[in-house]
C-alpha cells in the first residue's frame, strides 16, 4: 500500500489474473451501491475522462449489463457483460466484448470502511500479457475514481 490507501497492484502470469485493492473511507453498503446503482456506476467506470451510456443494466445472476464507454479520443467502444452472482460481499460478471475476462469484486468491513478488491482474469496468456499494462494503470484510475465519488456521497 502507498501512503493514499491505494495498492501497488498484483498480478499472476500463471492465471492471467490482474488485481487491485483500494481501502475506501465509506461503509460497504454505500461501496456495493455504487456498484449496483447504475446512476452511480456510470459515474466512476471506466479510465480517467471515460463516460459511459447504460444500454442494459439488468443486476442479477445471468442479466446483462450493456453500455457504451465513450474515451478521450472520441472513439465510443461497446461493452457487455453478463452478471455471474450479485451479493453484498461479491459481484462476479465475464466481460462477453473482447477481451474476454472475469471480474470480480469483493467488498470487506474493514476499520470503519471498506476494503475493495478488484481481480480481473483473462481467458488467455496473449490477452493478459498486452493487456496488462493499461488495465493495471485504467484498473487504478477506476478505483480513484469510485473513491473520489464515496468521498462525494459521505460529505
Amino acid at each position: 500500500m502507498d501512503l493514499l490507501g491505494k495498492s501497488l497492484g498484483e498480478s499472476n502470469a500463471d492465471t492471467f489474473e490482474l488485481v487491485s485493492r483500494r481501502k475506501l473511507d465509506a461503509p460497504r453498503n454505500l461501496v456495493y451501491r455504487a456498484w449496483t446503482e447504475p446512476e452511480l456506476l456510470a459515474q466512476w467506470w471506466g479510465p480517467n475522462g471515460f463516460t459511459n451510456t447504460f444500454h442494459t443494466f439488468d443486476l442479477r445472476p445471468g442479466g446483462v449489463w450493456e453500455y457504451t464507454m465513450h474515451g478521450t479520443n472520441g472513439a465510443d467502444y461497446p461493452n457487455r457483460s453478463v452478471f455471474h452472482e450479485i451479493g453484498p460481499e461479491c459481484i462476479v460478471l465475464r466481460h462477453e466484448t473482447r477481451p474476454h475476462f472475469i471480474l470480480t469484486a469483493t467488498f470487506e468491513d474493514v476499520d470503519g470502511g471498506t476494503e475493495i478488491t478488484f481481480r480481473q482474469t483473462f481467458e488467455t496468456e496473449k490477452e493478459y500479457t498486452q493487456l496488462k499494462p493499461i488495465c493495471e494503470e485504467a484498473n487504478e484510475q477506476n478505483l480513484d475514481r469510485l473513491g473520489l465519488l464515496m468521498k462525494r456521497l459521505s460529505e
